[in-house]
C-alpha cells in the first residue's frame, strides 16, 4: 500500500488524539511530522516526536496536513492553510474558520463522502471538519433523513468540559474537590462555576442571530450544509455540563412522512458509525461514561414525538474529542485514499 507523509499542526487534546487514531487505525503514514510554535522534542501519545516550528519549509513534501489548533492561538489554518496547499498537500482543518465557505467541503464521511469526492475532483484541496456537536447530532439523524427527509429539528446539547480545552478539564476536577471539602470556588475557564452546575451558553453571542450563541449557530448552519438542506428549520440550545468527556444531545425531529419507532430503530441499527443502545425498561441508553473513548455514536431513547406531525425524539452520545474531532478528520483522510483522491 502506498504510504503518505502526514503533517499535524497543533498538539493539544485533539492533536494528541489524532496521533492515537492514526496509530490505532494503522493509517499508511510513512511519516507523521508534528508542527507547533517552536522546535523541541516531546512525548505525545506515548511516542517521542521532534516537534518542528511551523514555517513554510516545514510543509514541504507533505501529502496530508491535519490542523488541530495551535498552542496559544486560534486560526492556524488561516495563517498556514494556503501555505500547506501551495506546497502540494491536502488540508483537513478542525477549526471553524472555513466551514461555511461554499468552496470548502464540510464532511462527515459516513454522511456526505460523495460531496467530498465531487468537490475534491473539482479541485478542492482544503477540507473542513465539522464542529463536535454537529457531528454527534447528525450521526444520529442523517441516516433517518436519507430515507425520510427532515422538515424541522430541535436539539439541546449537553456538552462536556473537554470541548473547552485542558484548562476546563482541570477546573472541573479542582472545583469538584473544592466543593467536597467545603472550600470556595473561583471560576477561571468559564464565566461561572461549572462543578455541580450547568451553563446555558457555549461561545459568545451571535450578533446576526439575536439571542443565540456562536455554538448554536455552528450547529444550525453546519447541519444544513452537510445534509444538503439549506431550508431546514433548526432550533438549538447548547449547554455546558459538568462531565469530563463525551457530548450528549437530545434531538426532536419532524419528517415529511410518518416514521414508526420500529422503522427508525431498523435504520439506525444499520447506519455506519452508529450504535443503537435503546432498552428503556431495563435502563439501557447511551451515556457519556460508556461512549468516552469510543468510535461510534450511541443513539437511544427513540420514541414518537407527539407534539409535531411525523415527529420522533432521540438521544445521541459520542466522544467529542474522538469522533467529534480527531477520528472524523482521520476518516476524511482515509476516504480520500479509498476513493483515489490523493
Amino acid at each position: 500500500m502506498k504510504q503518505y507523509k502526514v503533517g499535524l499542526v497543533g498538539i493539544g487534546a485533539v492533536g494528541t488524539e489524532m496521533i492515537k487514531v492514526l496509530r490505532q487505525r494503522n493509517f499508511p503514514a510513512s511519516e507523521i511530522r508534528v508542527l507547533a510554535t517552536r522546535d523541541r522534542d516531546e512525548e505525545i501519545a506515548g511516542e517521542t516526536f521532534h516537534v518542528r516550528a511551523t514555517t513554510p519549509e516545514a510543509f514541504e513534501g507533505l501529502d496530508i496536513v491535519l490542523f488541530a489548533g495551535t498552542e496559544g492561538a486560534k486560526g492556524a489554518s488561516k495563517m498556514w492553510g494556503k501555505v500547506a496547499t501551495d506546497a502540494g498537500a491536502i488540508v483537513i482543518d478542525n477549526g471553524d474558520d472555513f466551514r461555511m465557505d461554499p468552496t470548502v467541503p464540510l464532511v462527515i464521511p459516513e454522511i456526505n463522502a460523495d460531496d467530498l469526492e465531487r468537490m475534491v475532483r473539482a479541485g478542492a484541496r482544503f477540507i473542513a471538519n465539522p464542529n463536535c456537536s454537529t457531528i454527534i447530532t447528525l450521526m444520529g439523524v442523517a441516516a433517518l433523513h436519507r430515507v425520510n427527509p427532515l422538515r424541522h429539528m430541535t436539539a439541546v446539547t449537553f456538552q462536556s468540559v473537554s470541548g473547552a480545552g485542558r484548562a476546563a478539564i482541570d477546573e472541573l476536577e479542582l472545583q469538584t474537590r473544592q466543593l467536597a471539602a467545603g472550600e470556595p470556588v473561583a471560576p477561571k475557564a468559564f464565566a461561572h462555576q461549572i462543578a455541580a452546575n450547568v451553563l446555558p451558553q457555549i461561545g459568545g453571542a451571535k450578533p446576526e442571530m439575536p439571542g443565540f450563541t456562536t455554538e448554536e449557530a455552528k450547529l444550525t448552519f453546519e447541519s444544513r450544509k452537510i445534509l444538503g438542506a439549506p431550508g431546514l428549520r433548526i432550533a438549538c440550545t447548547c449547554v455546558r455540563v459538568p462531565v469530563f468527556y463525551a457530548h450528549s444531545i437530545a434531538v426532536h425531529v419532524e419528517f415529511e412522512r410518518p416514521f414508526t419507532v420500529e422503522e427508525a430503530r431498523d435504520v439506525l441499527a444499520k447506519a455506519p458509525g452508529v450504535k443503537l443502545v435503546d432498552d428503556l425498561p431495563n435502563a439501557v441508553y447511551p451515556m457519556p461514561k460508556d461512549f468516552g473513548g469510543q468510535d461510534d455514536v450511541g443513539v437511544g431513547r427513540v420514541r414518537i414525538d407527539p407534539s409535531v406531525e411525523n415527529g420522533l425524539a432521540l438521544w445521541c452520545c459520542g466522544d467529542n474529542i474522538r469522533k467529534g474531532a480527531a477520528l472524523n478528520a482521520v476518516q476524511i483522510a482515509e476516504t480520500l485514499i479509498a476513493r483515489g483522491l490523493i
